[in-house]
């Protein structure tokens, strides 16, 4: 089967498709993707396969998937990879990449933009709530991470791989991780197939 994904090193949604097809060992192409071009500048190839003209996008021979969770949990079934071996493992990646899509993946990538040079940034009180958000974010991610070095326990999977993607760049966002967070951010940093957002895409 060929995989082809299509990203950039820039967005933590790419990043955490790409990081998942390392930790599973899968064979895979990347086209990089400018994100920071206008929409209708980019590759008519890949604007003609991706719905919303974003990344990151992932063909698999004739299937095409956009939206990393999608993609996260296409990858964890069909495969049978990455702790959706079973039952239980499926269903834990499927909340935990719902949680990060509404909560931690939400705050994040939207305080990261406001604190980037040259952003237009954010009014005041919006910063605040989003901090608020990301506040309770740690609590829930203390809880969900548990006593193990990973979410989903002995080893990273679907759902490290959606938690990664922004979290990977607290500084950015101009917040600082938990105890519990920077033990896990130590462990993926330790994981042999762990690299950075850039050789990712390469």
């Amino acid at each position: 089967m060929a995989l082809h994904l299509y990203g950039h090193p820039d967005s933590g949604h790419a990043c955490k498709v790409a990081l998942a097809l390392r930790l599973a060992g899968l064979d895979h192409q990347v086209t990089l993707i400018d994100i920071w071009a206008a929409r209708d500048t980019r590759p008519d190839a890949f604007r003609a396969i991706s719905p919303l003209g974003e990344v990151p996008v992932l063909t698999l021979d004739e299937d095409v998937i956009f939206q990393s969770g999608a993609i996260l949990l296409e990858l964890g079934e069909r495969f049978s990879t990455l702790g959706m071996e079973t039952p239980a493992g499926r269903r834990r990646a499927r909340e935990l990449v719902m949680w990060e899509g509404n909560r931690i993946g939400l705050c994040l990538p939207q305080l990261i933009e406001a604190h980037r040079p040259g952003s237009a940034g954010l009014p005041p009180e919006v910063i605040g709530w989003l901090e608020a958000r990301y506040t309770i974010d740690c609590v829930n991610f203390s809880r969900l991470l548990g006593d193990g070095p990973f979410f989903h326990g002995a080893k990273p999977g679907v759902g490290d791989c959606a938690i990664w993607g922004y979290v990977q760049w607290l500084d950015k966002a101009q917040v600082a991780p938990t105890q519990d967070m920077a033990r896990w951010i130590n462990a993926m940093r330790d994981l042999d197939a762990m690299t950075s957002p850039e050789a990712l895409f390469v």
